[in-house]
Parts: C-alpha cells; sequence; structure tokens
C-alpha cells in the first residue's frame, strides 16, 4: 500500500489540503447548533403595569370571575361547567362592566397545555384589560424537589 504526496516527478503538491478546514467547519457548525435557543410555543399575552400608587385598602374591590381548567378537558367559569363559545360571550358581557371584573385564570396541575393555550387566545382576543394567573403558590414545590 503506496501513498502518493504528489507527482513522481518530485514537484511540490499544489492542491491544498481541506481535510483540516472541514474538521474546523464541522466544530463550528455543531457549536452553531449547540448555542440556538429552543423553539417554543409561545402565547404572547400584554400583561398590565404594576401601578406605583395602589388604591386605598378601602375601596371595594370589583367583581372576580374565575376560570379553572380541569385535567378532564373541562373549562369552568365561576364553578360551572361551560364550553368555549359560552367563554367568549362571558368575556364580552364581562369586558363591557363598569368597573370591569377581574378575571383570573387557573388551570389545574394536570390540565392539558393545548386547551390552556386555546383560552388564552380567546381570552387576549376577548380584549379583556383586568386579568391574572392565580393559584401558582401551589407549583412552587413541585420547582424545588420537595
Amino acid at each position: 500500500m503506496a501513498m502518493s504526496g504528489g507527482k513522481d516527478d518530485g514537484s511540490p503538491m499544489m492542491e491544498m489540503n481541506t481535510t483540516p478546514l472541514i474538521d474546523v467547519m464541522l466544530v463550528l457548525l455543531i457549536m452553531f447548533i449547540i448555542t440556538i435557543p429552543v423553539a417554543t410555543h409561545a402565547v404572547n399575552i400584554d400583561l398590565p403595569q404594576p401601578n406605583p400608587n395602589p388604591p386605598p385598602e378601602d375601596q371595594i374591590e370589583p367583581d372576580k370571575n374565575k376560570i379553572v381548567l380541569t385535567e378532564n378537558d373541562q373549562i369552568l367559569w365561576n364553578g360551572d361547567r361551560i364550553d368555549q363559545s359560552e367563554l367568549t360571550r362571558n368575556l364580552l358581557i364581562t369586558r363591557d362592566i363598569v368597573p370591569e371584573p377581574e378575571l383570573q385564570f387557573e388551570p389545574e396541575p394536570q390540565a392539558s397545555y393545548d386547551l390552556s393555550a386555546h383560552v388564552l387566545n380567546i381570552i387576549k382576543g376577548s380584549g379583556v384589560s383586568k386579568f391574572g394567573f392565580v393559584g401558582n403558590e401551589q407549583y412552587r414545590a413541585f420547582g424545588t424537589g420537595e
């Protein structure tokens, strides 16, 4: 098994050795793939800005409506089971109440992510301005391993 480094006449080889260049390019490609952030599906929600001057404590709180998503893919509006069209209708009605009631969103731990994203899109499309996530403190133990 013989290898040739050029012509037999003793002249230098004029072709460039591209093996090191290919190795460097492969390493750079792998580095770029590693540093690319993972694509996530996001629902952009315009959250209200904090009020630096909170209202007095004796001020009357407006009514609160709570949406709960169950693990059985049910939507509960203040404890009553509703479908997505009723949810849209309720949101449009509450949007026009003065003062606008606060809408609280609380999915159960095993609720469907797909249903949660769909309900959040319905809420965003309805134009409700007083919206908040509640019940997140119950999930703190899941992140700390307790």
